[in-house]
């Protein structure tokens, strides 16, 4: 067993795919344990016996938790095997699941190497928005606007980007726009279209903050009023009142991250019989 006064502990990810579902997994259950700290050893595509051997040595050079998630049974009873003789943890984490689905169903499973990836209309699907979303990233093609499945509004600095391209990751056509007081909004925003659109805020210290880290960046000092707080400020109310005026809801994305942010999105356009206007802020409650 390791030493439980450590600071860090070694953590192996087995995976016949890409690895995602994996990580994603472990990091939620890691990130519980904030006084050690896991150092990452991912391992995709591992889909042969020879592969797997050489995998399973590094566990051995750097024992500790094994997670897998493995559909061959022969790559199974392997991992299980020198695991034991390693004695080291390992755990299927999508068995727990499956046996579930399994008991449920009443069907057995059809196991399926890297079954989430196959390209299929939904990969295509994801692919064409993801297209989308990058030629209309910053107010690009503002025409263009009624074909897009969400529009994203905000000041400089909200994230409106990397929560763009999330939400085209999971196939929604998604377009941005910045919010610019003495620039009025493309005509084809405010005419009848079908776009979800929501708009993005912050609070003046945060995106100060990284505008200042950006000018900083950019090696440009002459933007003192894109620092401004009082500026910034008038900027979010300009934005808040927009919104209100159109009827499109407002989420502060000041302690959010971009999962967070496009999971809000997500979850108010599966609500759109509600009446919108309502404000979605960013509490951490």
């Amino acid at each position: 067993m390791p030493n439980r006064a450590a600071s860090y502990f070694h953590l192996h990810l087995i995976s016949d795919a890409t690895g995602e579902t994996l990580t994603t997994m472990a990091k939620a259950a890691a990130v519980q344990y904030s006084q050690v700290r896991p150092i990452e050893h991912v391992h995709p595509l591992v889909r042969t016996a020879k592969q797997l051997d050489r995998v399973l040595d590094q566990v051995e050079a750097n024992p500790g938790i094994v997670l897998y998630t493995v559909v061959k049974r022969e790559l199974i009873d392997e991992i299980e095997r020198r695991c034991r003789e390693l004695k080291v943890p390992a755990l299927h984490v999508l068995q727990p699941i499956m046996t579930i689905f399994e008991s449920y169903l009443g069907a057995p499973q059809t196991p399926v190497v890297a079954g989430q990836h196959i390209v299929d209309a939904d990969y295509f699907r994801r692919i064409d928005a993801l297209n989308f979303t990058m030629a209309h990233d910053d107010g690009q093609l503002p025409q263009d606007l009624n074909t897009a499945d969400i529009i994203i509004l905000g000041i400089s600095r909200t994230s409106k980007t990397p929560t763009s391209v999330y939400l085209a990751q999971r196939g929604y056509k998604t377009a941005n726009l910045p919010l610019v007081p003495s620039i009025e909004l493309p005509l084809a925003l405010t005419e009848p279209h079908s776009a979800f659109v929501v708009g993005l805020v912050a609070s003046p210290e945060r995106i100060a903050e990284i505008r200042r880290n950006r000018v900083q960046l950019l090696g440009d000092r002459n933007l003192d009023e894109y620092t401004d707080r009082t500026q910034i400020a008038n900027e979010i109310a300009y934005s808040r009142r927009l919104c209100a005026k159109h009827g499109w809801p407002v989420i502060d994305v000041t302690r959010k991250s971009v999962e967070e942010t496009a999971a809000t999105i997500i979850s108010l356009l599966h609500a759109r019989e509600r009446p919108q206007g309502a404000e979605e802020e960013g509490s951490d409650g």
